[in-house]
């Protein structure tokens, strides 16, 4: 035991201290941050300088329809004229309507020096769209036409509200519960890949050096097999630590820019306003995307995550250990780990389809299967998967973890001292066989 904690101390200083890993751990909860907040923000800042838009209508009916706002001003004419076209026209476009669009729905077109900008066109489409229904509706010759129509085209928004285990109500959002679980999925992916990856190249390079050959004379290949997949592990555990103090602190700074403290966020719990029959408080857009996210089970999220990440992580660290004792050379093992890889981006697959329903089948059964479950099950769990079932799918993971670790030692020990040959997977179950 304690050889294989000199192992796994020597894993965890060595990669720690090296640049990359510092930067990484770093530069990563910013980037996080960033990908959550700043296309956020650059969607709420709009251009302040109003455009101005020509509008040619030949019929003289839809132009009282355009109204000028601060981004459009829309200016009547009866001709395209010259100086519309040349490059430095102060006009942004030209809509010239030359037919009643009820009977020609195409008399329309709209004329720009470059791409009409999908705002301006939605516009446009929208005006126009809602006087053709006018007049086609006018046409019925319907009383109080005029009240029925503004009746029927007022809009209206839904709020989404989650009721916990008590019965209490907090604000919810589905697209923020999609994002958050594959944010978890990604993690999960990335890491396991990541650190799977540094055992097998750790492995590999030792062996090339003829390191391994002394460090075997001391210890046993089990020892050294364990202590490399702990240590990496415990490196891995270090960069998660760092980057959940770091998010949290810029996640708190960030809310409270946007006007909503997330660190008080998981506390909006309106059950005393429901039972009073009063209305969830309104919140921006901004102020209800905070809070969705304040709002995300995120005990359960980060207990999960921990847990799917040590089972998968032993899984395929253990797996990657024994292609990497096996092999010579880096190159060598692209023929095992091809199958590897394919698994890991069927679980990717299988977690995107699983978006739009997460109890459905291909959701339960990838999250069932070891190879896949830590990575589909992330993407479920912001949805409440039954108990039942996460601990089933832990049960089935930890169980296939131990009977790999169990197989990759077979094979570790064995191929840790094979040299100048590329072993096929028939010799290695005979490894397998040895006692």
């Amino acid at each position: 035991m304690k050889k294989t904690l000199i192992i796994i101390r020597r894993e965890f200083l060595n990669r720690v201290s090296k640049k990359s890993f510092i930067i990484l751990t770093v530069l990563m909860p910013f980037i996080m941050a960033a990908l959550i907040f700043v296309p956020l923000l650059l969607s709420q800042i709009k251009d302040d300088n109003q455009k101005q838009v020509v509008v040619i209508d030949k019929t003289g009916e839809y132009m009282p329809l355009f109204k000028s706002d601060k981004y459009y001003a829309f200016v009547e004419d009866t001709d395209i004229r010259p100086e519309y076209k040349t490059s430095d026209s102060p006009v942004e476009a030209v809509v010239c309507i030359t037919g009643n669009l009820v009977e020609n729905p195409r008399a329309v077109t709209i004329y720009s020096h470059s791409e009409v900008k999908q705002e301006l066109l939605s516009l446009v489409e929208r005006t126009l769209n809602d006087a053709v229904r006018s007049q086609k509706l006018r046409a019925y010759n319907v009383p109080e036409l005029d009240k029925i129509i503004s009746d029927v085209q007022k809009e209206f928004s839904i709020s989404t509200v989650k009721w916990d285990k008590e019965g209490g109500e907090t604000s919810s959002n589905t697209g923020i519960a999609i994002a958050a679980g594959f944010i978890f999925t990604f993690l999960i992916y990335g890491f396991v890949m990541a650190y799977g990856g540094m055992v097998m190249s750790s492995v590999v390079e030792e062996k090339a050096n003829r390191i391994v050959e002394l460090m075997v004379s001391s210890v046993k290949p089990f020892q050294l097999m364990m202590g490399k997949i702990v240590g990496i592990a415990l490196v891995g555990f270090a960069q998660l630590l760092i980057w959940g103090i770091m998010l949290t602190a810029i996640l708190a700074v960030c809310g409270l820019v946007f006007g909503v403290n997330i660190m008080q966020g998981a506390e909006m719990n309106v059950a005393g306003a429901a039972a009073m029959q009063q209305p969830m408080p309104e919140l921006s857009e901004s102020q209800e995307i905070v809070t969705a996210l304040a709002n995300l089970p995120y005990g359960e999220l980060c207990l999960m995550f921990v847990l799917y990440f040590v089972g998968g992580y032993l899984l395929y660290a253990s797996f990657f250990a024994a292609v990497g004792a096996s092999v010579n050379e880096q190159e060598d093992s692209s023929q095992f780990m091809m199958p590897v890889v394919m698994l890991m981006v069927f679980g990717l697959y299988a977690a995107m389809y699983s978006i739009e329903n997460t109890n459905g089948p291909l959701a339960f059964w990838a999250s069932m299967f070891p190879l896949t479950s830590p990575i589909v099950m992330m993407i479920r769990i912001p949805f409440n998967v039954p108990l039942w079932e996460e601990l089933l799918s832990l049960a089935i993971l930890y169980g296939t973890a131990i009977l790999f670790v169990w197989v990759s030692a077979k094979i570790y020990r064995v191929g840790i001292l094979m040299y100048g040959k590329k072993p096929s997977i028939k010799e290695m179950i005979k490894w397998m066989r040895y006692q």
